[in-house]
């Protein structure tokens, strides 16, 4: 059975580059009939941020990736925490210092920062010289019995031999062994480093397939050093590509990479943001860009892991989120977006029925012209102050001409004789008053614009006119009359 696993550190709030391998990883799993890990690898206690880890939770279950095994779900390859496997580690730790594949050091940080100082300056390759690897048991011991803890350790093979391994998306790739320095599997503090911890973890918990970011194609050698010193064969290597910002660099905080449940907050649906991060790094093999979920997961393959850097572009983004608003259902997003439009005053925190009714009729004719939800009150806030204010550009070139009095005047008693309140109803009013004084289109609808919304543009005016009702459209209509009469 085919078995990925999300590896998160909580050293740092989710991101877009982590929660697209995340993306990867359960798209594959579910595609496949597999089975998605989450393992958190806290053994870098140091820098671990408080409420990070909780927020990799919320970002996986908002995206509606559901873990079959992991931390609050349990599994039968547990503990899913690193910092409670520890004995596990110091088990394997111990193999292969017996088999001669490890040692220890107890060189200094001062001495090892010399000696990459010396190497710098003789253009030499960085690396540790392996100034600890002839210490015989007993200096070991010794060492060991003064209180020098130590780390251990990983013993390079032959400096002359090459180490390859098959990458799903970029074939065969080599790295000479020289070009390596014995790297650090266990630190002072017993516990394992990244490298180490990842390939126990992943053989022992029967990983089939690693998806991890090109950025670690680097290290991927020490990886399959250690599994050949274990005698395991290793999963197959998958490494999308680097998420990039729109200069082509990698993509970074100035490039506006915020935390990833910031996108969450600013008014993304998750199955859009879901259609668009899997977009980053992978095509479908046709034009097609807008996809359910379900066709994502039909459609998803390693083979269609592209190999070379994919732009992150917030505006296509909100573009993709702008057309699954438009096809959401009403009331979901009036749901979704209530808490902006109360945040920001406009409506009350115990909306009557009445006032219900109201706001489904403002979202549902404002709902095709946003991008985000936290769109929703800039678009609509005019429908709920009860004196929007004018837009002074606007007013000078729509309302100050001679004949608007007359014409705002006329309008305001063809719309107190109508019965029946409709668009239809509405645009006959309007059309028949313009006719009457013998203007133009232009001349009719911008007054009425700027009247009743204070804006130059909005939707359909006569669909406008029709949500805010017969009673606030002739009180917007009467209010500017009064105040053209103060002005003039």
């Amino acid at each position: 059975m085919l078995r990925v696993r999300f590896a998160p550190s909580p050293t740092g709030f989710a991101h877009i580059g982590n929660i697209r391998n995340a993306v990867f990883d359960w798209l594959l799993a579910k595609h496949a009939g597999g089975q998605f890990i989450l393992r958190i690898e806290d053994t870098d206690r140091a820098r671990m941020v408080p409420g990070s880890l909780e927020e990799v939770y919320e970002s996986l279950r908002w995206l509606g990736m559901q873990w079959d095994e992991g931390p609050e779900v349990g599994g039968p390859y547990g503990p899913y925490f690193q910092s409670e496997r520890l004995d596990i580690y110091q088990q394997y730790a111990k193999q292969l210092l017996q088999q001669g594949d490890a040692y220890y050091c107890f060189c200094t940080p001062e001495r090892l920062a010399e000696m990459r100082k010396q190497q710098e300056a003789a253009k030499q390759s960085s690396g540790y010289d392996r100034l600890c690897l002839t210490l015989d048991p007993d200096e070991v011991a010794q060492k060991q019995s003064q209180g020098e803890c130590g780390v251990l350790r990983f013993k390079i093979p032959d400096e002359e031999e090459r180490t390859s391994f098959n990458d799903l998306v970029r074939d065969e790739i080599t790295f000479e062994n020289r070009l390596l320095d014995d790297f650090v599997i266990m630190k002072s503090d017993g516990y394992p480093t990244y490298h180490f911890a990842s390939v126990v973890d992943d053989h022992l918990m029967k990983i089939t397939h690693v998806i991890r970011s090109e950025e670690w194609i680097s290290s991927t050698p020490k990886h399959v050093m250690l599994y050949d010193a274990f005698g395991w064969t290793p999963p197959a290597f998958v490494h999308p590509p680097l998420i990039l910002g729109p200069d082509r660099s990698k993509l970074s905080k100035r490039h506006g990479a915020v935390r990833f449940l910031d996108y969450k907050e600013r008014g993304f649906l998750p199955e859009a943001l879901m259609n668009f991060i899997t977009m980053l790094g992978w095509s479908p093999g046709d034009e097609q860009e807008l996809f359910s979920v379900q066709e994502l997961i039909e459609r998803f393959s390693i083979e269609g892991i592209v190999n070379h850097g994919v732009v992150f572009d917030v505006q296509k983004a909100e573009w993709m989120n702008g057309v699954y608003i438009r096809n959401a259902d009403v009331d979901r997003i009036i749901e979704l977006c209530l808490p902006n439009l109360q945040e920001n005053g406009l409506v009350s925190a115990h909306p009557t029925p009445e006032e219900m009714e109201y706001i489904r009729a403002v979202v549902a004719l404002q709902k095709d012209r946003m991008r985000v939800l936290t769109d929703i009150s800039s678009l609509t806030d005019f429908f709920f102050q009860p004196e929007p204010p004018y837009d002074e550009k606007g007013w000078n070139k729509h309302l100050a001409a001679d004949y608007v009095p007359a014409f705002l005047s006329a309008l305001i008693e063809s719309l107190e004789r109508l019965d029946e309140y409709t668009i239809e109803s509405i645009e006959t009013a309007v059309r028949e008053t313009g006719e009457r004084l013998n203007l133009t289109g232009g001349q009719i609808t911008h007054p009425i614009r700027m009247a009743i919304t204070g804006r130059t543009v909005g939707p359909g005016l006569f669909e406008t006119m029709a949500v805010l009702g017969k009673s606030r459209t002739i009180f917007r209509l009467k209010r500017t009359l009064e105040t053209l009469s103060i002005k003039n």
